[in-house]
C-alpha cells in the first residue's frame, strides 16, 4: 500500500498518473527539491499529496487562500486522510493545540497560511514535528516579478533553516522564466528538478468578443451550452446584477463572493457542483481548488489585471478533455476603465510619504515614538480630517501593512452592507408610524440606487455628514430598521485596530521600501499592458499565450476567434451569404443581430457583406434600425 501508484488507485480511483506527476513523484521521495510548472487542472496537488502519503511524517503546505485551504483539507478529510487548517483568525490555545495534534494525533497534513511562519510559536512546534515534505501552492507568490507577489511569502524560506534535511516541492500555474527563478532562488534550492508541462490547452477555444451590448452576447454564449458554467467580473455587485439578468432570462445562475456567509457559500457551491445551477457569476478567488471537469464555458465579462490571472481562470474550463470557450468580453470603454481601476489607485512615493506622515500625526505619534503602539482607527474620518483619497489611501495602508510598518486589524476590508427587504408600500406605511428615521432612511435610499434589489456597502460617516448628524444617530436607525424586518443590515463598525509596528521615522521609514513598491507598481503597469496587447494582437490567441508563458506553439490552435476569422476568409463564398442576406431580408427586416444568428458565419464576415450591400444600395436601414432590401 506504499507505492505511488496504489494510493493514487486506493484515494483518487486512477489507475495511472498523468504528465509529469509519475516523474515529480519520484523525485520528490529521492529527496530532491521540485519545481513544477504545471497547468490548471494539471494535477498539482496530486504531486505532493502522494508522496507525503508514501512516507511517514507529515506534510506542511503553504497556501495563500484561506478557502483554497479549507477546500484542500475537506476533501483529504472525506478521503479519510487526516489533515489540519492552521489560518487566521483561531485563538491562541486552539493554535496549539493543533499543533499538538499535528505533532502526536498522526496527522498527514498541516496547511497554513504564509503569515503563520511569522509566529515563533508555530516555528517552534514546526521543528518539532517529523515533517516528511514541505510543498509551497501557488508559488508564484514568493516572487518579486509574480503577478500576486506577497511579502509574507518570503518567510517560507525560514522552513528551510528550521527543516534543513526536508525536500520542497514548489508549485504554481502561471510562471514565466523570471518568475520561475525568482521562486528557485528564494527557496534556496539545490540542484533541483524542474519540470514544465506543456501549458497548452487543445480543447479550449480562446476567444474575444467585442461587444457594446455585453449582456446580449453573454446570454447567447449561456443559452447555448449544454453543461456548467463560470462568469467571472470584477466586484460584488456586479456578480449579483449578472445572475439576475441570467435568471431573468431563463437561465439558472447564482452568485458567489466573498461578501457572502460561509454557510451560503456551502449552498450555492453544491448548487453548481450538483448541476441545480449552470452559471456561477463570481469574483475571481472562485474556482481555487474546486475541481469540476465539465466546466464548457468560461466568461470574463471584464478584462482582468493580468495574463496569469486570465490564463488559470480561463483554465477552470475543459477540464474533462472536451471543447470548451474561454471567452473574454470587451467593448471600446473597457480599455479605459481597466486602466481607471488597476493603475490610478497606485499610491506613488510622495503619496506614500504624506499619508505615513499624516496617520502618525492623527495618532499624536512623535518622532522615533510609537512602536508596538495600537490605537482604535476610524478611517473614513482620518481621510476627510486630511483630504485624503480614499482608495489611494485604502492602498497605502495595505502597502505599508505588507511591509510590516503597521499591522491592521483583519477586518479593515470589510464595511457595512444594506439591503431594503420591504415592499415599497410597506415602506411607506412604515414611515407614516415612524417618522423620526424617515430623513435618514430617505438619504440612504436617495444615495445608494439599486439597494431595494443588491446588498449594497454603504458609508455611515458620508450619510451622517449629509445630514450633520452623529454616525451613532444613523447606526442607530440601521440597527432599528433591522430589527423591525425592513433591511438586512450587516455591520462593520469603522473603529478599527491598527498597530506600529516599528517607530516614526517619517521619510526614512518610507525610504526603505520605497523602490521595492515603485518596482511592483511598474510590474503592474506592464502585466496590464500585456493583457491589452493579447486582445488588441491579431494572432492565434493559444500562441500568444503560449509565448508569454515561454513556450513556442509551432501551429496555430484553428479554433480560437483569431484562428476562425482567418479560416472565414480563406474559405468564404462572399457571393452566397450575399445571397443568404438578401434572402432573409426579402420576407421582412431584420437587424444586424438577427442576421448573424442565423447565419452560419463570422460576425465579422457577415457585417463586412452588410456594409458592402449598403454601399451598392441592395439595401437600406430603416428607422426602427432594422435592414431591408431597397
Amino acid at each position: 500500500m506504499n507505492s505511488p501508484i496504489a494510493i493514487l488507485e486506493k484515494y483518487w480511483g486512477f489507475s495511472s498518473f498523468r504528465g509529469s506527476q509519475e516523474k515529480i513523484i519520484s523525485a520528490v521521495l529521492e529527496q530532491r527539491d521540485v519545481l513544477a510548472l504545471m497547468p490548471t487542472g494539471g494535477g498539482k496537488s496530486i504531486c505532493y499529496q502522494i508522496p507525503a502519503l508514501v512516507r511517514d511524517g507529515i506534510c506542511i503546505v503553504v497556501s495563500p487562500l484561506i478557502a483554497l485551504i479549507h477546500n484542500q483539507v475537506d476533501t483529504l478529510k472525506n478521503k479519510g486522510i487526516k489533515a489540519i487548517a492552521l489560518t487566521g483568525g483561531i485563538p491562541f490555545d486552539e493554535v496549539i493545540d493543533l499543533l499538538d495534534n499535528c505533532m502526536f494525533g498522526n496527522y498527514k497534513f498541516l496547511y497554513l497560511s504564509p503569515e503563520r511562519l511569522q509566529q515563533e510559536m508555530v516555528k517552534e512546534r514546526i521543528q518539532k514535528m517529523n515533517v516528511n515534505l514541505i510543498a509551497i501552492d501557488e508559488a508564484h507568490c514568493i516572487s518579486h516579478w509574480g503577478h500576486d507577489f506577497r511579502p509574507a511569502y518570503l518567510e517560507c524560506e525560514s522552513l528551510r533553516g528550521l527543516l534543513p534535511e526536508t525536500p520542497v516541492i514548489a508549485l504554481t500555474a502561471t510562471a514565466t522564466k523570471q518568475v520561475a527563478s525568482d521562486i528557485i532562488e528564494n527557496l534556496k534550492f539545490i540542484n533541483p528538478l524542474v519540470v514544465k508541462d506543456s501549458f497548452s490547452r487543445k480543447n479550449i477555444a480562446f476567444k474575444i468578443y467585442r461587444e457594446e451590448d455585453k449582456r446580449y452576447r453573454l446570454k447567447q454564449l449561456c443559452s447555448n451550452i449544454t453543461k456548467s458554467a463560470i462568469v467571472y467580473v470584477r466586484t460584488r455587485r456586479l456578480s449579483q446584477e449578472v445572475a439576475q439578468f441570467l435568471n431573468a432570462n431563463g437561465i439558472k445562475a447564482a452568485y458567489f463572493h466573498g461578501g457572502i456567509s460561509k454557510k451560503e457559500k456551502k449552498t450555492k457551491l453544491n448548487a453548481w457542483l450538483t448541476n441545480e445551477v449552470q452559471v456561477m457569476v463570481a469574483t475571481n478567488a472562485f474556482g481555487m481548488g474546486i475541481d469540476k471537469p465539465d466546466v464548457c464555458l468560461v466568461a470574463h465579462y471584464q478584462i482582468p489585471d493580468c495574463l496569469e490571472n486570465y490564463y488559470q481562470e480561463a483554465g477552470r474550463a475543459g477540464r474533462d478533455g472536451k471543447r470548451a470557450v474561454a471567452a473574454l468580453l470587451t467593448n471600446t470603454t473597457d480599455e479605459h476603465l481597466v486602466r481607471q481601476q488597476f493603475l490610478s489607485v497606485l499610491p506613488d512615493t510622495g503619496f506614500l510619504k504624506k499619508a505615513y506622515n499624516k496617520l502618525n500625526n492623527y495618532f499624536q505619534i512623535a518622532y522615533g515614538e510609537g512602536v508596538h503602539q495600537t490605537f482604535q482607527f476610524n478611517f473614513n474620518t482620518f481621510c476627510s480630517s486630511y483630504g485624503l483619497n480614499p482608495l489611494l489611501t485604502y492602498n497605502t495602508l495595505q502597502i505599508l501593512d505588507q511591509n510590516s510598518v503597521i499591522a491592521l486589524s483583519e477586518s479593515f476590508s470589510n464595511k457595512s452592507t444594506v439591503q431594503f427587504i420591504s415592499s415599497k408600500e410597506q415602506l411607506f406605511d412604515y414611515f407614516e408610524k415612524n417618522q423620526n428615521i424617515v430623513s435618514i432612511a430617505q438619504t440612504i435610499l436617495r444615495t445608494y440606487g439599486g439597494i431595494f434589489d443588491f446588498e449594497t456597502k454603504i458609508n455611515v460617516q458620508l450619510i451622517s455628514k449629509k445630514l450633520s448628524v452623529s454616525e451613532k444617530q444613523v447606526t442607530t436607525v440601521l440597527e432599528q430598521l433591522n430589527k423591525d424586518g425592513i433591511i438586512d443590515y450587516v455591520a462593520h463598525h469603522n473603529d478599527l485596530e491598527i498597530t506600529f509596528l516599528v517607530p516614526r521615522e517619517d521619510d526614512i521609514t518610507i525610504n526603505v521600501f520605497a523602490k521595492k513598491v515603485k518596482e511592483r507598481q511598474q510590474i503592474k503597469a506592464d502585466n496590464l499592458e500585456q493583457m491589452l496587447r493579447y486582445i488588441n494582437k491579431y494572432e492565434c490567441r493559444s500562441k500568444q499565450l503560449l509565448l508569454y508563458f515561454g513556450e513556442a506553439a509551432n501551429e496555430d490552435c484553428g479554433i480560437c476567434d483569431v484562428c476562425i476569422q482567418n479560416e472565414d476568409r480563406t474559405h468564404l463564398d462572399f457571393p452566397q451569404i450575399s445571397r443568404a442576406i438578401l434572402q432573409r431580408l426579402e420576407k421582412h427586416p431584420k437587424t444586424s443581430r438577427q442576421i448573424i444568428e442565423q447565419l452560419p458565419y463570422s460576425k465579422s464576415s457577415i457585417l463586412q457583406i452588410i456594409q458592402n450591400l449598403l454601399e451598392d444600395g441592395l439595401i437600406r436601414i430603416n428607422t426602427k434600425n432594422e435592414y431591408e432590401i431597397e
